[in-house]
């Protein structure tokens, strides 16, 4: 992207955050809380990254429309600041420092994904700020020692295959293929997946990486089909994941169960009845209704994004799920603490673990910041832009359609 494409790109993104700070007169009020993240405008994690922050703004639009968080006798209003991180992460940690040394917030909320959310930590230890964790799995995350790190909603990578390969098993799949990109958050799924395999009792005829920023995945997907394999599971991010099932139906390879973490998304989705049979997950799908007792219910934050976001390009997906999530959560952890300070929102947020349910799912923490809970139930997509819940039982609203076809019966 060109030096101007990318200026004025990081000048919308600024734009937006001012049009989410409190009105005049109260957004420079030490009564503010001043809550900092950035947002991938370009990269690799930038669909992702830019499903969440609608589902964070939602959030402040919500909190400011109520007056701010109540605590200490008075009600704080909410300002967002955001600030681009192009999916890079060296450009993440001179942005938290900016965020924390210039921009004076308060907390943070973690940028997308373990890659750049392990780079943002080292700066929010160093300078003593709360983080709170909306999507990064991986489980060498919280093996650092990090103590003001909170993962409110996302559920830890090695538990993240668990639904999957239970369902790959019952449906009949013996061999399975694993590929991953080399990033932490991919190789940490595969990792997950490799033990839950091994658990079932389900072979693995391939278990390849593959270099970050490869396009052409045909070979890995010969080699796959000529291993044997009978499900497929490429642990990688959106892009990737849509270019590969392009290929394989150039190809004309066809897997009977192929699993994809972001094909519940509405991006991937967009490429249309290629996606179809292919299975993932989600947190944030019409059958999915947790007893809520923070924040909206699924219902009244589909209402509310539609009247926020009336012109959005695509509807909300687990990614908005899991960062609304999470600003319910800080919310709640705030008022317990009483302020903004890290060590006290540590405590609040360990005082609050197995106590709070959002839309995202039932919240409980270990000592590290782990998330322990927010399942993902298993889904998958079926022609007519059908996404329905096929695993666990007492979720389903459909039956698995196994094996998918093939590409010329589709």
């Amino acid at each position: 992207m060109l030096r101007s494409q990318w200026l004025s790109r990081l000048s919308a993104i600024m734009l937006a955050a001012a049009a989410l700070a409190p009105a005049p007169g109260s957004a420079q009020s030490s009564d503010t809380i001043r809550i900092g993240m950035t947002v991938s405008s370009t990269g690799s994690f930038a669909l992702a990254s830019q499903s969440g922050v609608r589902g964070v703004e939602l959030w402040v639009h919500d909190v400011n429309k109520r007056g701010g968080i109540e605590f200490g006798g008075k009600k704080h209003p909410v300002e967002l600041v955001k600030l681009d991180d192009r999916s890079d992460k060296q450009m993440v940690t001179r942005v938290y420092e900016r965020l924390i040394v210039d921009e004076k917030v308060d907390l943070v909320f973690a940028p997308f994904g373990s890659t750049l959310t392990a780079a943002a930590a080292t700066v929010t230890e160093r300078l003593g700020k709360y983080m709170m964790v909306w999507s990064a799995a991986s489980d060498d995350l919280y093996r650092q020692g990090f103590k003001y790190m909170v993962s409110g909603t996302q559920m830890p990578v090695s538990a993240m295959l668990k639904a999957p390969t239970e369902l790959a098993a019952r449906l009949g799949v013996k061999k399975v293929a694993l590929l991953y990109s080399d990033e932490p958050f991919p190789a940490g799924l595969a990792a997950g997946g490799r033990e839950q395999a091994k658990r079932l009792g389900l072979q693995l005829v391939m278990d390849e990486k593959y270099p970050k920023g490869q396009k052409d995945f045909s070979t890995l997907l010969q080699k796959a089909k000529a291993a044997g394999a009978e499900a497929l599971i490429p642990t990688s991010y959106e892009g990737d994941l849509i270019s590969m099932t392009r290929q394989m139906k150039q190809l004309d390879i066809n897997f009977p169960y192929t699993f994809m973490v972001y094909a519940s998304t509405p991006q991937f989705q967009a490429i249309g009845a290629d996606a179809d049979y292919i299975f993932s997950h989600t947190n944030y799908h019409p059958a999915i209704n947790w007893k809520v007792n923070a924040g909206m219910t699924r219902e009244q934050f589909a209402r509310a994004y539609d009247a926020l976001f009336p012109k959005a390009e695509f509807p909300p997906d687990f990614q908005t799920a899991l960062a609304y999530g999470a600003g319910a959560l800080t919310e709640e952890i705030i008022k317990k603490a009483g302020s903004t300070d890290a060590a006290a929102l540590k405590q609040a947020s360990m005082d609050l673990s197995d106590k709070l349910t959002v839309m995202a799912g039932p919240y409980a923490i270990d000592e590290t910041g782990k998330q322990l809970k927010m399942p993902f139930p298993v889904v998958q997509l079926l022609p007519g832009k059908k996404m329905a819940p096929v695993w666990p039982e007492d979720v389903a609203t459909a039956k698995a359609v196994y094996p998918a076809p093939a590409w010329n019966r589709r």
